[in-house]
C-alpha cells in the first residue's frame, strides 16, 4: 500500500486538500442554492402567532443551511466519488443530501425562532436548487473529461471527424453500444471514429446512443452497409459487441463479404481473455473464427466457485502443452494459484507454454517439468516434490486414426497413463485428481474411444484412503484444438480446395477451447462438493445440437470470402477406419441428472471393475506390440465394462472397417 502510494506520486496532503475542495464547493452550492430560493420567495412571511419572537437573519439562515449540507456531504462521502465519474447513483445520494439538509434545517430554525424569517416556497425551492447545481457542475465535469463538447464544435465539420480515424460499424445491443462508447469517450481512444451502430431491435432504430445513430437493426445488415457505402463512409472495421454466435441473423457470407471488402472485424474480450489482454480495448477475431458461428450460447463461468478451488492451491496439469491443457494453465494461473506445474513429453509444446506462462504471469511459481505419463516412476517422483493438489489430466493420444494404427500405443499413453497419474495422486496426497475425456469413449467404434473409455473405468475404479477425490469430464469435440477438422478445412481452403468431408450426413458436437476448459473447471468445482473416498464421479456438457459437418466446411468458405461450390469444391470421400455417422454423450447404460449450471452427472454403472492386474495385464500386452491382440482385449474389456455377456463378441456400431 505505501509503496504504490509513493509510485503514485500524490503525497498525503494533496489528497487531503483536493478531498476539501469537494466539500467547500458542495458548502458554497448549498448556500448560493438556499440564498437564489431566498431571493425569488415572496416577501410577506407569516407569523403563525410568534411574533415576538427575534428572527434569524438572512445570512445566519444561509450559514446554517451552508453548514448542515456540508455535515451531510462528510457523512455520505461526496469527497470520496470523483466528479469526472458521476452517475445515476451519486444523483440519488445528491438528492437524499439535499432532502436532509432542508429537513433537520426545518427542525433547527423551528426551534430557534419558530421558522419566522423563512418563507415556505423557499424550503421547497432551496433543496431543488441545491439538487440542480451539485448535480449540475459533476455532468460539466464529466462532459468536460470525456470532451462531449468536441462534437458540437460549429468549426468542425462532418469530414474534419470522419478523416481523423478509420471509420467503425458497431454490431450489437444498444446497451452495449452505450457501454463502450462511454469507455472508448473516458480512455480519449481515437483508433477509431463510429460512424453507425446496427442494432438487434428494429424499435431503436433512428434513436441515437452517445451521438452516433442506430442506422439498421441486424437482419438488415446488408441494406445498412449498401446505405453506408452510398453515404461515403463505408467502415474500415466492424466490432462485434456481443459474442457472433449470439447476434441472430448474422451469417457466414456476411462475415466473408466484409473480409473480402478488407474490413476488419474485431470483438471485444471474453471474461477468459481480459485475462491475458489487460488493457486491450479491442481483440482482433482469428481469420477463420468458425467458434463464433456457433448456434449455442457459451458457458458461463461461476467464477466465484472456481476461484475459491483454484486460488492459493498447487495445480498439476499433465498434457500441459495440448490445446486443453494449455487453456487449463492459462485459468490456473488467472485464478491466482499458488503454484503451477506444467508437465508433458513433448519438449516444443512444454517450452511454449512456459514461456507463454511467464510472460504474462512473471510473479507465478511455475515449475515446466519434462516427463511421459507412462513412466510410473518418473512421474511419482515428479509428483512427490511438485506436492499438486488439483491434478488436471489432460495427456492423451487423441488422433482416431493414429490411434487405430497404432492401439498399443493408445493404450500406454490412455490407459496405462492414467493409471500412473491417479496412483501418483494417491501417494502424494492430491485433493483432486480430474480426467480429460472425449464423447468417442461412448460406444467406442475406434481404439482411441475404446482407450479412454478404459481410462474412465480406470478413474471409476479408484478409491482413496487419503481422501482424493476422482472425477472424468466428457465432452466433444474441440474447435481449433490441434488435429480437429477446423485446422484441416482451413489449410484447404488456403490451398484452393478442395475440402474434403467424409460422409454427407456427418455430425458431431462442437465446443470451444475455453469451454472445454471452463467445463473441466465447472467439475472439478462440483466434485469438490463430494465426500471423500466415494465412487468417481463423471461429468457432461449440455452441448446442444451436432453440427453437420458438410454445414461447418460450407461456412468456413464461405467465411473466407469465397462460395461454396464455385470457387472451392466440397469432396465426399467416404467414411474412415472406425468413424461414425454421429455420436452420443452418454451410453445405452448410462443417465445423466443436472447437478450444476448446464453440467451434468452421469450415472454409470459398471459391470467390470478395472484393478491392477488389468493394468497390469494391459502394459505387457501393449509393450509386447501385438496390436491386434490389443486391439481384441481392449474392446473385450468394454464389452465387459458396459454390460455386455461376458466372452461375447463386443455389439459395436463400426460403421466401416480398413
Amino acid at each position: 500500500m505505501l509503496a504504490n502510494r509513493k509510485a503514485s506520486g500524490v503525497r498525503p496532503m494533496d489528497r487531503v486538500a483536493f478531498r476539501a475542495q469537494t466539500i467547500v464547493a458542495d458548502v458554497v452550492l448549498a448556500a448560493a442554492a438556499f440564498a437564489l430560493a431566498y431571493a425569488i420567495a415572496p416577501l410577506k412571511i407569516p407569523s403563525f402567532g410568534f411574533g415576538d419572537l427575534p428572527s434569524l437573519t438572512l445570512i445566519q439562515l444561509v450559514v446554517l443551511y451552508a453548514a448542515l449540507a456540508g455535515g451531510f456531504t462528510v457523512l455520505f462521502r461526496r469527497e470520496l466519488s470523483p466528479w469526472r465519474y458521476v452517475s445515476i447513483p451519486d444523483a440519488l445520494v445528491l438528492a437524499r443530501i439535499a432532502l436532509l439538509t432542508v429537513g433537520v434545517f426545518l427542525v433547527w430554525v423551528f426551534v430557534l425562532d419558530r421558522a419566522r424569517g423563512v418563507p415556505r416556497s423557499t424550503l421547497v425551492m432551496a433543496p431543488l436548487f441545491q439538487m440542480m447545481a451539485s448535480m449540475g457542475v459533476r455532468v460539466l465535469r464529466r462532459a468536460l473529461h470525456e470532451r462531449v463538447f468536441q462534437s458540437f464544435s460549429p468549426l468542425k465539420t462532418l469530414g474534419d471527424r470522419v478523416a481523423g480515424a478509420p471509420s467503425l460499424l458497431l454490431i450489437g445491443p444498444a446497451s452495449l453500444a452505450d457501454t463502450y462508447l462511454r469507455d472508448v469517450s473516458r480512455s480519449h481512444d481515437r483508433t477509431f471514429s463510429p460512424v453507425g451502430i446496427v442494432g438487434v431491435e428494429a424499435r431503436d432504430v433512428g434513436q441515437q446512443v452517445r451521438g452516433v445513430c442506430i442506422i439498421d437493426h441486424l437482419e438488415n445488415l446488408d441494406q445498412a452497409l449498401a446505405d453506408l457505402r452510398r453515404w461515403n463512409r463505408y467502415p474500415r472495421a466492424v466490432l462485434f459487441l456481443e459474442e457472433p454466435a449470439r447476434l441472430k441473423g448474422l451469417t457466414a457470407d456476411q462475415l466473408g463479404q466484409l473480409k473480402n471488402d478488407g474490413v476488419r472485424l474485431l470483438r471485444l474480450p471474453s471474461i477468459v481473455e481480459l485475462a491475458h489482454h489487460e488493457g486491450v480495448n479491442l481483440v482482433p477475431m482469428r481469420d477463420i473464427n468458425i467458434e463464433e458461428l456457433l448456434a449455442r450460447d457459451p458457458i458461463e463461468l461461476d467464477r466465484g466457485a472456481v476461484g475459491a478451488l483454484i486460488r492459493g492451491r498447487r495445480v498439476l496439469v499433465t498434457g500441459a502443452g495440448g490445446s486443453i491443457g494449455s487453456e487449463l494453465c492459462r485459468q490456473a494461473a488467472a485464478f491466482n494459484c499458488a503454484h503451477l506445474t506444467l508437465l508433458d513429453s513433448s519438449e516444443t509444446a512444454l517450452f511454449e507454454i512456459d514461456r507463454e506462462i511467464a510472460d504474462r504471469h512473471p510473479e507465478l511459481s511455475c515449475a515446466a517439468v519434462l516427463c511421459d505419463v507412462r513412466k510410473a516412476d518418473r512421474l511419482s517422483a515428479v509428483f512427490e516434490q511438485e506436492k499438486p493438489e488439483l491434478v488436471f489430466h489432460a495427456a492423451a493420444l487423441k488422433h482416431v486414426q493414429m490411434v487405430e494404427r497404432h492401439p498399443a500405443e493408445g493404450v500406454l499413453t490412455n490407459v496405462i497413463g492414467t493409471w500412473n497419474v491417479a496412483e501418483a495422486a494417491k501417494a502424494c496426497g492430491a485433493a483432486q485428481m480430474v480426467l480429460i475425456s472425449t464423447d468417442k469413449a461412448v460406444d467406442p467404434s475406434n481404439a482411441m474411444g475404446a482407450t479412454k473409455r478404459l481410462a474412465e473405468a480406470v478413474i471409476q475404479a479408484q478409491q482413496s484412503s487419503n481422501g482424493t477425490r476422482f472425477s472424468a469430464v466428457r465432452f466433444g469435440n474441440v474447435l481449433g484444438s490441434a488435429g480437429s477438422v477446423v485446422p484441416i478445412f482451413k489449410s484447404q481452403i488456403e490451398r484452393g480446395g478442395p475440402v474434403t468431408v467424409t460422409h454427407p450426413e456427418m455430425a458431431r458436437f462442437f465446443m470451444t477451447i475455453p469451454e472445454a476448459a471452463q467445463l473441466v473447471l465447472h467439475a472439478t468445482a462440483t466434485s469438490a462438493d463430494g465426500e471423500a473416498g466415494q465412487t468417481a464421479r463423471l461429468f457432461i456438457l449440455e452441448m446442444g445440437e451436432p453440427v453437420r459437418i458438410m454445414d461447418l466446411a460450407r461456412q468456413m468458405i464461405a467465411l473466407s470470402g469465397r462460395t461454396p461450390g464455385k470457387d472451392i469444391e466440397i469432396q465426399v470421400i467416404g467414411l474412415r477406419s472406425g468413424e461414425k455417422l454421429t455420436e452420443a454423450l452418454l451410453d445405452e447404460t448410462e443417465r445423466a441428472q443436472p447437478c450444476a449450471p448446464k453440467v451434468l452427472e452421469v450415472v454409470s454403472p459398471s459391470a467390470l471393475r478395472i484393478t491392477a492386474t488389468h493394468v497390469t495385464q494391459l502394459e505387457k500386452l501393449a509393450e509386447g506390440g501385438d496390436d491386434e491382440a490389443v486391439r481384441s482385449v481392449i474392446f473385450e474389456l468394454v464389452a465387459q465394462i458396459r454390460g455386455e455377456k461376458a466372452g461375447s463378441a463386443p455389439a459395436l456400431r463400426v460403421v466401416t472397417s480398413s
